[in-house]
């Protein structure tokens, strides 16, 4: 098989979560468990970073990895979902995983393993595993894939611990209330070894203080640990100024980007006191070119200038608050917003949180569980926002970009399956 016959032979013979959604997922350990055993407990091999979080876990485990690579350390980095090739989730220093790694782990293992009858995930995260310890990685950044207790990368002993913060999603399989969504996250807080929060307040701060007593974890809470002096986006992206690092210069945008920043401060704190080598100018090389380093995409990005065209694949109400404020304080003649959604999210609380005065443009991403574009329509002028549909992002994105005038904004989001498809056909920026 060639790599491209491989990847269909996975999605084929595994239930995949980012095509079908809750019947892929298969809470409890036991599976990862037994692929473990199969493969020898790769994971005990090399040191690992455990993040988890509602949003901003992406961005933080790129950041993370890019600090420790600038260090010396080869580190791997496994994240989920991809947007345009599978090949992003498994990295080391940067670089993914190569076309002829797949194609050898598929052959040699799966047919040995469908008798525990994994899911993609699980199967695809041991495929990391086993490819940081033959590659001798020093240390891992691992994201966890959904909530934390059940989720299958909850095998791992890490040094450290992250949880960025705890909004609504998936909540059919993680609880309809913010403690217990927190719970699930909390599932990865381990004795004795340290956690980062990266937000947290009430009930939620509650939550993970019994968890971590509980365990006896310490805990630190970016909150707390990180006081900016200032934080302001410019034409450079963000600039965070804190005693320790003045004129810190972070590339990624959204206003997201000062919590991850918090959580990536404190978490490297803990790591020099856990007896990481991490200077100073690492930091600063790693915030001002996260994307080059790592491969990141997708973060408020922009990938046209005239009109601008800006993707971003937050997809839940947390994410979309962080969004809409956004929005509200960039400058443009018209806003143009093109939207899908999948079918398990919060829809109508996604859709009040955005602006009345845009132009929309409703489409659907290319995987089964995305909104029917006229569904996300009506939806949409209940809530009183007005525009078309489309039945693909390409459509859609072409007829936004017809409709503007240079001064225009096309902002391109909903879900990442949508900035996936954007992304498919629209090239990035050199």
């Amino acid at each position: 098989m060639n790599y491209e016959e491989t990847l269909e032979y996975l999605f084929r013979q595994l239930p995949v979560f980012q095509q079908i959604g809750s019947a892929a997922y298969k809470p409890g350990l036991q599976n990862s468990e037994a692929l473990d055993e199969y493969f020898g407990h790769p994971h005990r091999k090399f040191h690992t970073l455990h993040v988890a979080g509602t949003n901003g876990k992406g961005s933080v485990s790129h950041l993370l990895a890019a600090i420790l690579q600038l260090n010396g350390y080869k580190t791997g980095l496994y994240t989920s979902p991809h947007l345009v090739d599978f090949r992003e989730r498994i990295r080391i220093d940067g670089q993914p995983i190569s076309r002829e790694e797949v194609i050898d782990f598929a052959q040699k293992h799966v047919p040995p393993t469908l008798h525990i009858h994994p899911s993609f995930f699980e199967l695809t995260m041991m495929m990391a595993f086993d490819y940081f310890a033959r590659q001798a990685v020093d240390v891992a950044v691992i994201e966890v894939g959904l909530g934390g207790r059940l989720d299958s990368t909850n095998i791992i002993t890490p040094d450290l611990c992250v949880i960025t913060n705890i909004s609504y999603d998936h909540v059919q399989m993680l609880g309809h209330t913010l403690p217990q969504i927190a719970r699930e996250k909390a599932g990865i807080i381990k004795s004795g070894i340290p956690v980062v929060i990266g937000e947290a307040q009430g009930e939620v701060k509650q939550v993970f203080l019994d968890k971590a007593r509980e365990v006896g974890a310490p805990i630190f809470f970016a909150e707390e640990c990180v006081r900016f002096d200032s934080a302001r986006q410019s034409a450079r992206g963000w600039e965070f100024d804190t005693p320790e690092f003045p004129h810190l210069v972070g590339e990624l945008g959204g206003l997201c980007q000062e919590k991850n920043a918090a959580t990536v401060l404190t978490a490297v704190a803990r790591l020099r006191e856990l007896g990481y080598h991490i200077s100073n100018e690492s930091v600063y090389e790693a915030f001002a070119h996260v994307t080059r380093l790592t491969g990141l995409m997708g973060r408020w990005q922009q990938l046209q200038s005239s009109p601008r065209l800006i993707c971003d694949t937050g997809h839940n109400t947390g994410g979309m608050q962080y969004i809409a404020r956004q929005l509200r304080n960039e400058h443009y003649d018209t806003l143009r917003i093109v939207i899908g959604m999948v079918n398990d999210k919060d829809i109508s609380g996604v859709l009040s949180m955005l602006p009345r005065e845009a132009v929309y443009y409703f489409t659907r991403a290319s995987v089964p569980r995305a909104l029917p574009q006229d569904k996300l329509e009506a939806l949409a002028t209940q809530a009183g926002l007005k525009g078309k549909s489309y039945p693909t992002v390409k459509e859609a994105v072409t007829a936004a970009q017809k409709e503007s005038r240079p001064e225009d904004l096309i902002f391109v989001g909903g879900s990442t399956f949508i900035v996936a498809d954007l992304l498919q056909f629209m090239p990035l920026p050199q």
